[in-house]
């Protein structure tokens, strides 16, 4: 260590959902043990189905600063495939977090810690059981405290309000959970991933401050992959929506909006596959609109890619996310973004780079839809300045490097006593 260089701090960090090359949970959960070994020597208790990854991952590239301690529970407590990887049960998930406590509690006996961070889930609705540890503990960023507005409800299916409705009643268990609230209570701090999550965590009793911070980032790897994206001025705007078709993702009310909006010579790609698939073909036929909308299934993560930088809009209308990182990944690609004013996918972009439209009832909202629709498709040089102003602010703010180096300072933050007073980092 060179002289007056920052002290390399021990973290334990608690991820269930960690693996190299993958999205969503998993991909958050690895990108962030990447970019924090670059400052401190991390170790990392984890998923034992996810060993093979890490360690071929490992044995190409090494990450000297990690040592990944694997966790699963007992196969007697797996019947039938419980705690399958690619379906984990909300039981199986809480009995892993017991579970670690005692493996955490060992390992801090036998080596140094500073901090203990839990990373993934992120969940705020259900307990990390290392805040009972003797060490300070950083919880999140967390989520979970989204809802879609009451009145969307009678735009979802049955299926899509029977989901809502148990949604609702786990987070509320959740939420008066002893365990639960023990987790918030001696938390030195927690990262909350939106507003609404923030809300929410304040209101069960935190212990210490709550801050505003997105649980999500991109790498320079992943922003190298998007290419330039040439001229986008021409008569034909392509308008694209990606993620799993299910009812509070509101691609029902992206196709009512493109409908409505009347667009000479505009196109709508919908990528992904789900439930709602079906439904969301015959509201296209239904609407009229089937020549001009694409449904490609699911297809490779670089095909989406491409995708993304050969269309000129990205549409995203999610009625309650913690993340959208499909958001960042349109910044990325130099595409403005067309978002609700609900959860995570507001904060990204902001009004500087992309559309905020308000959600307050399914008509108003397609309306709105439709209007910022034909608002971008007849400005192309507003796309672009949107486009410009939104990768700018990825780079800025959402860059691994840059998030490990704000949770640096938290952590020492924390450490000295004297935690951020921004409810937003």
């Amino acid at each position: 260590m060179t002289q007056g260089a920052p002290r390399r701090l021990k973290v334990l960090l608690s991820a269930y959902a960690c693996a190299p090359n993958t999205g969503s949970e998993q991909g958050v959960g690895w990108d962030c043990v990447k970019a924090l070994s670059e400052h401190h020597d991390l170790c990392v208790i984890t998923r034992g189905d996810a060993r093979g990854e890490i360690e071929a991952h490992l044995a190409a590239h090494p990450m000297p600063k990690v040592r990944f301690v694997y966790y699963e529970l007992p196969r007697f407590l797996r019947p039938g495939g419980f705690g399958d990887s690619k379906r984990p049960t909300q039981l199986y998930y809480y009995l892993w977090q017991i579970g670690i406590y005692f493996l955490a509690k060992r390992l801090i006996s036998t080596q140094d810690v500073d901090i203990v961070h839990h990373v993934t889930f992120v969940k705020f609705w259900a307990p990390s059981f290392l805040a009972a540890l003797p060490k300070p503990f950083l919880w999140g960023p967390v989520g979970g405290g989204e809802t879609a507005p009451a009145p969307f409800l009678t735009s979802f299916s049955g299926r899509g309000r029977l989901y809502e409705r148990l949604r609702d009643i786990g987070r509320w268990a959740g939420e008066h959970d002893p365990f639960v609230r023990l987790t918030a209570r001696r938390a030195a701090m927690t990262l909350a991933s939106t507003d609404e999550t923030a809300d929410r965590v304040r209101r069960i009793n935190a212990g210490g401050p709550v801050i505003v911070c997105p649980a999500i980032g991109v790498t320079e790897a992943e922003l190298a992959m998007y290419g330039q994206r040439g001229d986008t001025a021409g008569p034909r705007v392509r308008f694209v929506s990606v993620g799993r078709f299910l009812h509070w993702k509101g691609f029902h009310l992206a196709l009512e909006a493109f409908s409505r909006a009347k667009i000479p010579n505009a196109e709508y790609c919908l990528i992904g596959d789900g439930p709602e698939r079906d439904r969301l073909k015959a509201l296209a036929r239904r609407l009229g609109i089937e020549e001009a909308v694409s449904f490609t299934g699911n297809i490779p993560r670089n095909a989406v890619l491409q995708q993304l930088s050969d269309c000129d809009v990205l549409v995203h209308p999610s009625l309650h996310e913690s993340g959208g990182g499909v958001c960042l990944e349109a910044m990325a690609a130099k595409l403005p973004v067309i978002a609700f004013d609900l959860g995570g996918p507001a904060l990204h972009h902001s009004h500087d780079a992309g559309l905020v439209v308000r959600a307050k009832s399914p008509d108003q909202a397609i309306r709105d839809l439709a209007r910022a629709m034909a608002e971008l498709a007849g400005a192309p040089e507003r796309r672009r300045v949107l486009a410009q102003n939104g990768y700018c602010r990825l780079r800025a703010q959402y860059l691994w490097p840059a998030k490990a180096l704000r949770y640096t300072s938290i952590y020492r933050a924390i450490l000295d006593g004297s935690p951020c007073a921004s409810k937003r980092t």
